[in-house]
């Protein structure tokens, strides 16, 4: 599920890409899906300031990524899907939430919790990565996630204070690494799987790993 496209109004890229990546690695059939609503705002990249004048809609910039294969995220059943996947990038925290502006207060797209709910009650695994594990912590109390690290440590993590978030949201945050083994945190209660990914300012091979093993884990999660 996208955001948009760029990380700062929208789905993060690098992370899409490597979960695309890792998907087609294990072997699996792959559609994606994103809101067809007006993005919160547009940012220009090259200057990480709005741009006041644009407005985007967050399906068509996901197109971008999808390379125009993607369909409206009303269109989503699990009934077609064994797993759910939603990469990070602001996107998750202006366009599928309101987490970027209201905090523990926000909101949740309508199609982002209706998907996040039948998965849940499905028994179908839900991965998420960077900011996007505040989507489940919102929707599904009690779930068990990471965004690493919940002190900033000089830098390193710089957006630590999402854990702190993610307990007033309602969820329980796991402390969790990006460059050593068991980079993805697993609940298993809740097949919730989630791993820091750019939280943490590291090596982007770093990056790629840690969402190889939420990839690998949600893939296990389904059974097949």
């Amino acid at each position: 599920v996208l955001s948009g496209c760029g990380v700062y109004d929208g789905t993060e890229i690098h992370e899409a890409s490597a979960i695309l990546v890792h998907l087609s690695r294990g072997g699996a059939e792959v559609q994606m899906y994103a809101p067809d609503v007006p993005q919160m705002h547009v940012i220009d990249h090259s200057k990480g300031q709005p741009a006041e004048a644009e407005s985007r809609n967050v399906l068509v910039e996901s197109a971008r990524i999808a390379r125009g294969k993607i369909a409206s995220l009303a269109k989503l059943t699990t009934a077609d899907h064994d797993a759910v996947i939603f990469p990070g990038g602001f996107g998750a925290a202006k366009n599928l939430s309101t987490f970027a502006v209201d905090g523990k207060d926000c909101k949740v797209n309508r199609e982002v919790e209706r998907v996040l709910r039948d998965f849940h009650k499905a028994g179908k695994p839900i991965g998420l990565c960077c900011i996007s594990p505040v989507l489940a912590a919102k929707v599904l109390s009690g779930a068990e996630v990471t965004v690493g690290h919940e002190e900033e440590e000089g830098g390193k993590w710089p957006y630590a204070g999402t854990a702190g978030a993610i307990k007033e949201l309602g969820g329980k945050h796991c402390v969790k690494e990006v460059t050593i083994s068991l980079p993805a945190h697993v609940d298993t209660k809740n097949k919730v799987v989630t791993t820091p990914a750019f939280m943490c300012e590291t090596a982007l091979h770093h990056i790629f790993d840690g969402i190889g093993a939420m990839v690998k884990n949600v893939l296990k999660l389904t059974g097949k």
